[in-house]
């Protein structure tokens, strides 16, 4: 690695070790390299008494922090997330804090600072850590699962409101809701800080996801400090909203900072305006779907109709349809073709045969005893029918037939053989 780097149009050595009266270095590169070394050292916890405070902008703030018994100063830096917190905790001279930050050096002025990103007035800080250790255990039992989630009832009849009574957050839960949707409240009025509140919160979650007309809960809160707000991380809080069979909303009133019951619930508003939103339908948007759908389904009526008139037009022009009997027409032009094919090939079969049958007729009539009867020669039978041909055959006396050509001819059988 080269000794020189270049630095303002100029080279001038890298390491301190390699300065000298005649090569020294700028303030700016001095500067410099201070910045560079802080830039890797860790964020940590920082606790002392607020010297001096100053909110310039929306965006910025600056803090002096000093041991309480000692002189030492350090000057914190705080942004917009920040600055806001500050606000929110109205912080003073004279108080005691905790914050954490990450170093940092202002190049231009060479001064030490630390970028700040969070922030708790003394004491809070173990609530704090208190607060994230009983996240992730709940976290690992599964009580924060986007599987648990339930989604919340499209038409809402009556909706169970937790918040405190007479409260800027009931108004508005109340007024939003029933400027979109005619729904009834079930209210349950309760602490919504201080020691009071974990307990009387989980158990009118409870009360109301056993109440059978109510549809969903709202537990609502307009905002407020870390402290005012430290009751809705409670483990009992967390268990009830979590063990909710009713969908259970939360409007607690902010927008950075998250309480527990917020990861439990099955809906997060930022509001309560934006829960009394969340959970009722708008009159005004189911009105025109309700009238895009009528016209949807007339379009579609209309459009059934047209496609049907066609077809049946198509129908009634239909030669078939006009004159049924020309829907057997063809098949009998079929059918008597069909007729006059066997016909002819039985005619053709006939007199193709026809020769050999009269050969046969010939053969059989020459042949046959008729034949010889129309000679003059007569066949004589028994009773049996059985043909006589020697006179033994047959006892004295015994009936006998004679076939000649024209007939028949009753005989007795004689003795001598003599027939009469």
């Amino acid at each position: 690695m080269p000794d020189m780097v270049q630095w303002g149009g100029k080279e001038i050595p890298r390491l301190a070790r390699l300065t000298s009266r005649d090569d020294p270095w700028p303030v700016s590169y001095v500067s410099h390299m201070y910045a560079t070394a802080v830039e890797g050292w860790p964020a940590s916890w920082i606790v002392g008494q607020i010297n001096q405070i100053d909110i310039r902008r929306a965006n910025l703030c600056y803090i002096t922090l000093k041991d309480e018994f000692e002189e030492n100063t350090v000057q914190l830096v705080g942004y917009s997330a920040f600055s806001k917190k500050v606000r929110d905790l109205g912080l003073r001279q004279g108080e005691k804090i905790v914050v954490r930050g990450r170093p940092n050096v202002w190049e231009r002025a060479t001064r030490l600072s630390v970028v700040c990103d969070e922030v708790f007035r003394e004491g809070q800080g173990n609530l704090v850590l208190q607060i994230e250790q009983l996240k992730r255990k709940l976290k690992g039992e599964g009580l924060f699962d986007q599987e648990r989630k339930r989604p919340l009832p499209e038409f809402p009849r009556r909706i169970g409101l937790i918040c405190a009574p007479d409260s800027q957050a009931e108004g508005d839960v109340v007024k939003n809701a029933r400027l979109r949707w005619p729904v009834e409240f079930t209210m349950a009025y309760v602490h919504m800080q201080g020691v009071k509140c974990p307990q009387e919160v989980a158990d009118a979650i409870r009360k109301l996801d056993a109440d059978p007309e109510v549809d969903v809960i709202i537990v609502a809160r307009g905002g407020g400090s870390f402290e005012d707000l430290i009751g809705f991380s409670d483990e009992g809080v967390v268990r009830a909203a979590a063990a909710c069979v009713k969908p259970i909303v939360s409007a607690i009133g902010h927008e950075n900072d998250w309480t527990l019951i917020e990861l439990a619930v099955d809906y997060r508003a930022t509001t309560p305006t934006g829960a009394a939103i969340a959970v009722t339908p708008s009159c005004e948007e189911q009105s025109r779907a309700i009238a895009d759908n009528r016209r949807r389904v007339n379009e579609y009526i209309d459009r059934v109709y047209r496609e049907n008139e066609i077809a049946l037009r198509g129908y009634l022009n239909n030669p078939l349809l006009t004159n049924p009997e020309s829907m057997v027409d063809r098949p009998m032009e079929r059918l008597e073709h069909i007729r006059e094919r066997i016909i002819g090939q039985m005619e053709r079969f006939v007199a193709f045969e026809d020769p050999d049958i009269e050969g046969q007729r010939s053969t059989l009539t020459a042949l046959s005893p008729q034949s010889t009867l129309n000679r003059g020669y007569a066949v004589v039978q028994g009773d049996d029918g059985h043909v006589i041909t020697d006179p033994d055959e047959i006892d004295d006396g015994a009936s006998v037939t004679i076939r000649v050509r024209r007939g028949i001819i009753g005989a007795r059988k004689t003795e001598g053989c003599r027939m009469e």
